[in-house]
């Protein structure tokens, strides 16, 4: 899974670092998140999600890896 932020729609709610605050962290200049990682750590997509959901600005996007199978 990858995150992204959109600088130019996050308004630096804090909402997504407060659900996954080992993902997103805060700029100390503006507020505005970023991720740590675009690639999110297995065992934290569940709260990149809630994130994305939550963002009121619907700044997060979220890709999902497909399995191939060969894996």
């Amino acid at each position: 899974m990858k995150v992204h932020i959109d600088g130019d729609r996050c308004q630096g709610h804090t909402l997504c670092a407060m659900i996954a605050p080992e993902i997103f962290e805060l700029s100390d200049i503006d507020g505005h998140a970023s991720p740590v990682s675009e690639d999110v750590p297995a065992g934290f997509e569940d709260k990149v999600r809630e994130a994305s959901r939550s963002c009121p600005e619907q700044a997060i996007s979220v890709s999902e890896r497909i399995s191939s199978g060969t894996e």
